[in-house]
């Protein structure tokens, strides 16, 4: 059930045209924000309201995904005023709120509307926002959590007069117990627990992964060359991730991201992927699992482990020329997110943090097998041992 929060009743306390709102993992930004922009839609007539992110898939799976969960759990929603040619839900009082891209050049310039709500705006250029914001009349919300210093501080919070809000998990009592104490696990890292655990601006230091490429799709020339997949079930996703291999580096892209399935779910979900016959690298330490999607029909192998495969499969990933499809949103987020450990002083150590890394996994386990092995020398006995045992 989707409740008004400490973090909706902050909001609603805004009252600049423009507002800004920081924050960490799990603080209920973008619902609180939507459920502010749904009562608005329901009280205003004839008004349009805009919802943005960075690209389709990311607000697919994002944004409009909570709208219309907030819609459908408070009883709001009606099928026949839901478009789902131009995704816009059109409200009894005529207003309408609308989903798009800001990489959709056609929208950013289109018309004019009276409320705008850019989600994760640091994942766009200061052109769009610019573009946006000059047609807008009532109201900008922009939130983000705060990685680093983008356009906001530079171009925006200096020259426009604004409100502007930080939020933390704490302000969201609709979290599970269990997301609490995931998010204070990692109080230990400090550049972590900066920006995601308290909100504040920092520059999130050792990410582990650099220089990705986001495109919008795979080549046709591309070639698939091997799925990764990581177990998950109850508390974790099960992830796939396909490796295509074109112009001299890979191209990455998410197929699953889903808990509670089962190993014949999986397979059942394999066989109907494209070319399904492509070999399957996963997780060794689930060798049941293995067997078990094997006697359905899959080609699998296990990951190659042992002592310092990890670190040595991030470098060989990072080694690479690396692009991922912008429908990857779980595994753009985890490569965006994906830092080395830090001690109590907040020097950087050589261990990844662990819990957000499903795709991550999925995406190395498949490397793993293009990455060369360490050639072993032939023993060759000693001059000592030679003249010993007679041997030439």
């Amino acid at each position: 059930m989707f409740t008004a929060t400490t973090s909706t009743h902050k909001l609603l306390k805004l009252k600049n045209r423009l507002r800004g709102v920081a924050g960490g993992t799990s603080a209920g930004k973008t619902v609180s924000i939507l459920q502010i922009l749904i009562d608005y839609a329901q009280t205003h007539n004839s008004e349009l309201i805009s919802v943005v992110s960075e690209s389709f898939p990311h607000l697919r799976r994002g944004a409009m995904r909570d709208f219309l969960n907030i819609m459908q759990t408070h009883h709001y929603f009606k099928d026949e005023l839901w478009s789902k040619t131009d995704y816009t839900y059109t409200f009894e009082t005529g207003s309408k709120i609308e989903f798009f891209s800001a990489d959709q050049p056609g929208k950013v310039r289109g018309p004019r509307r009276e409320v705008l709500y850019i989600n994760e705006a640091n994942n766009i250029p200061y052109e769009a926002y610019d573009q946006l914001a000059i047609r807008t009349r009532k109201i900008i919300w922009l939130d983000w959590n705060p990685t680093n210093e983008f356009w906001w501080y530079s171009e925006v919070a200096p020259h426009y007069e604004h409100d502007f809000i930080t939020l933390t998990y704490k302000d969201n009592e609709g979290l599970d117990q269990s997301i609490i104490e995931d998010i204070e696990a990692h109080r230990h890292n400090k550049n972590w627990w900066r920006v995601y655990g308290l909100g504040l601006l920092g520059e999130v230091e050792g990410k582990i992964y650099t220089n990705w490429k986001i495109i919008d799709d795979i080549p046709h020339e591309a070639r698939l060359e091997r799925r990764g997949l990581d177990f998950g079930y109850s508390n974790d996703p099960t992830a796939i991730v396909d490796v295509y291999y074109y112009n001299g580096g890979y191209i990455l892209d998410e197929q699953l991201y889903r808990k509670g399935m089962s190993n014949k779910d999986l397979a059942d979900y394999v066989k109907n992927l494209d070319k399904p016959s492509t070999v399957v690298v996963a997780d060794s330490a689930e060798p049941k699992s293995i067997d078990e999607l094997k006697l359905y029909g899959l080609a699998v192998l296990p990951a190659q482990k042992g002592p310092g495969s990890l670190t040595q499969g991030i470098q060989y990933v990072q080694d690479q020329q690396i692009s991922v499809t912008k429908r990857s949103v779980n595994l753009i987020k985890e490569y965006r997110n994906y830092l080395w450990m830090t001690d109590k002083e907040g020097r950087i150590i050589n261990v990844p943090e662990g819990g957000n890394d499903h795709t991550l996994d999925a995406l190395r386990y498949a490397l793993e097998t293009f990455r060369p092995m360490p050639t072993v020398k032939a023993y060759k006995p000693t001059t000592m041992l030679r003249a010993k045992y007679g041997q030439a």
